[in-house]
């Protein structure tokens, strides 16, 4: 059973920033189940709205359906009810009904629903595979809205109206046009979360979106630091959001815009040099360069 009813998931998620922890893996590409919850345990000790286990990321992406099951388990045991936790929901629409269900049996609150696998779609048909999803399902469902599955506002319309289980839409996007139809569109039915990489970057002026909250990925590394410049985005001190922008945002991105993928790569990075490694990233991902690595360390001990 979940601690978590849809609605209440809702709620929750809008309180507060979103942990999305990397997975760990042994040298040899396998899961590492004791670094993974020793991860999590120091996590924990942060306040946080909610946690998704085996996100972007978490590498889900590059994780089999027996591997992504194995995590989120081990996440909810981990977190034991703390704070929700969320699993993933990944590929074409008979995969992610199976992991949907798959995460129900494991214990988890909700599901994030990534795209579909590859294929293109139109609208009509991104709704009959969220519409899918939600019905193999009584947990809460917050719908990932990028790449090759980009919602306009009449189908997270449509969506909210036939599912009650949608509670969420994370956007990946950015598009304030999009959004702005959207969230006058559905209002307060869903709770919006930012999906961009590194959010923070996009934090202040997506709250005026409806957007109370997002997913911090440099809270795996810097969690004060993240839950700091969170603080400052609620309470609009642009002044303080724009100094941490300054200071280590910006010369953070220009190490991450270097590779493709190394938006999750710099994650794993980050904990190498804050003495916490999480292993290597798995391909097609590739690591930092030890010299990349180098001015990452450099970069958080000014903020630390």
């Amino acid at each position: 059973m979940p601690n978590f009813a849809p609605q209440e998931l809702a709620a929750q998620l809008k309180s507060g920033l979103l942990s999305f922890p990397v997975t760990h893996f042994t040298e040899d590409l396998q899961f590492d189940e004791p670094a993974y919850r020793e991860h999590l345990s120091w996590l924990s000790t942060y306040p946080v709205a909610g946690l998704f286990a085996a996100g972007g990321t978490g590498e889900g992406f590059s994780l089999t359906a027996a591997e992504i099951d194995r995590v989120v388990r081990v996440a909810v045991g981990e977190v034991n009810g703390r704070v929700p936790v969320v699993a993933p929901a990944t590929g074409g629409t008979a995969s992610a009904v199976a992991q949907a269900q798959a995460a129900e049996a494991a214990g988890a609150d909700g599901l994030l629903l990534m795209p579909p696998y590859l294929t293109e779609a139109g609208q009509d048909g991104l709704v009959e595979h969220v519409s899918a999803v939600c019905r193999a399902t009584g947990l809460g469902v917050i719908v990932y809205s990028r790449a090759n599955a980009i919602l306009n506002d009449r189908a997270v319309a449509a969506l909210a109206d036939r599912n009650a289980n949608l509670v969420g839409f994370k956007d990946g996007v950015g598009n304030i046009e999009h959004l702005t139809r959207i969230y006058a569109s559905v209002g307060d039915r869903l709770a919006y979360i930012g999906g961009l990489p590194t959010a923070e970057t996009f934090a202040l002026p997506l709250l005026q979106l409806g957007m109370s909250t997002y997913s911090s990925a440099i809270f795996n590394f810097v969690p004060q630091y993240a839950l700091d410049f969170y603080a400052d985005v609620r309470a609009q001190d642009r002044d303080a959001v724009y100094r941490r922008i300054k200071e280590f945002l910006i010369p953070y991105l220009d190490i991450r815009d270097r590779q493709k993928g190394y938006a999750v790569s710099i994650i794993k990075a980050g904990l190498a040099a804050v003495g916490r490694p999480a292993g290597p990233v798995r391909p097609p991902l590739q690591n930092l360069t030890d010299g990349e690595l180098a001015e990452l360390t450099a970069l958080i001990n000014k903020i630390s």
